[in-house]
């Protein structure tokens, strides 16, 4: 059966979020990464339903609360307790494709932390748990290769945009070659075309340079990047070579791509050790009929926001305050999954699962 990777502005059931746990990373700044999820919560609950994992019945209970006097329809949220080790969504969440009879699949691939650099076992076991839980109207298929939801980006027509320093990591599939890899991409997602960056990072991320910290597809015909126009920025080098590659790139019908420049906010940095953070505009979210865009309290952030309004013209744009995110080296796309349409069980038999 040939499948195809579905692209993020296809019309969803929900989106997917795992709640931090009190002993967990986050423990320092849990009550300001608890008030950023809230937000992100209410804003999508307008438009679509909202899957979040919990670490316990006290949680659970005191988030239904929450969102019940913040006035979501309970009828939105999914709460379910279940084991996990961190708040990644997007890289510990099933990536779905459909077939051309229009059935949905799940693949759970598997996850390390980001090529072993933190505990990742619960985290890699989510997915399946959650089928078993009765959490999802799809099948779900379990594969061996190393790979996270951030590391790729698709046009739905069989383009897969990423980078050779996640993909081609001696920390993810050490045993596999680019051709290989390839191959695999080619097999699970219906891709004829893989469009490899092999410039762009940031300070402070832990993922290898993800795609979605980048460069974003936002139309088949459409990319929106992270531009440096800092030349004293340690940066610039690597993000203007990473443009210069976007620029090179063509459509399948050879024409190149419309490209959006995201601005370069101002460097910003972990107030506890100094360390550069990884805040980026490329993380936003897309959902239906609004895209939730990161913002930091910079002054870039109009701009960020005017830009990705010409991206997404028929979107409403919801500003979400990521200044807390990033202090755990991620931002608000890194921690969800979006449940494209068909995957996500309906009544109520998910909302009262629990380990």
């Amino acid at each position: 059966m040939t499948y195809r990777l579905l692209p993020e502005w296809y019309p969803q059931d929900g989106i997917q979020l795992t709640w931090p746990r009190h002993d967990g990373d986050w423990a320092p700044l849990l009550s300001r990464i608890e008030a950023t999820l809230e937000r992100i919560v209410i804003a999508t609950a307008h438009y679509q339903r909202v899957l979040i994992c919990v670490p316990d019945e006290l949680t659970k209970a005191r988030l239904a609360a929450t969102f019940d006097a913040y006035g979501v329809p309970a009828e939105q949220l999914l709460l379910i307790v279940a084991p996990t080790d961190d708040t990644w969504a997007r890289d510990h969440g099933p990536i779905s494709v459909v077939d051309t009879q229009g059935q949905r699949l799940m693949l759970d691939y598997t996850f390390t932390g980001w090529g072993g650099k933190f505990p990742a076992e619960r985290d890699n076991q989510l997915t399946q748990w959650l089928a078993d839980a009765g959490i999802w109207s799809c099948p779900v298929e379990s594969r061996d290769l190393v790979l996270e939801g951030g590391g790729i980006e698709t046009d739905g027509e069989g383009t897969l945009l990423t980078t050779q320093a996640c993909l081609l990591n001696p920390n993810r599939n050490p045993s596999l070659s680019r051709e290989q890899v390839e191959s695999q991409l080619a097999q699970d997602f219906g891709v004829d075309r893989v469009l490899w960056l092999a410039n762009g990072h940031l300070e402070g991320d832990d993922t290898d340079s993800h795609i979605d910290t980048l460069a974003r597809f936002c139309d088949p015909a459409t990319i929106a990047y992270v531009r440096c126009d800092d030349p004293s920025d340690p940066h610039y080098p690597a993000l203007v070579a990473m443009e210069q590659e976007l620029q090179a790139f063509r459509q399948r019908n050879g024409a190149p791509y419309r490209l959006i420049a995201l601005p370069w906010p101002q460097a910003c940095f972990d107030p506890e050790d100094g360390h550069r953070l990884p805040a980026t505009y490329a993380n936003f979210l897309i959902i239906n009929q609004a895209v939730l865009v990161p913002t930091y309290g910079d002054p870039a952030d109009v701009t960020a926001l005017q830009a990705l309004a010409d991206a997404f013209p028929n979107h409403t744009l919801i500003p979400i305050d990521c200044t807390s995110v990033i202090r755990q080296h991620g931002s608000l796309h890194c921690l969800t999954m979006q449940l494209p349409q068909g995957t996500l069980a309906q009544g109520t038999l998910a909302a009262t699962a629990t380990c």
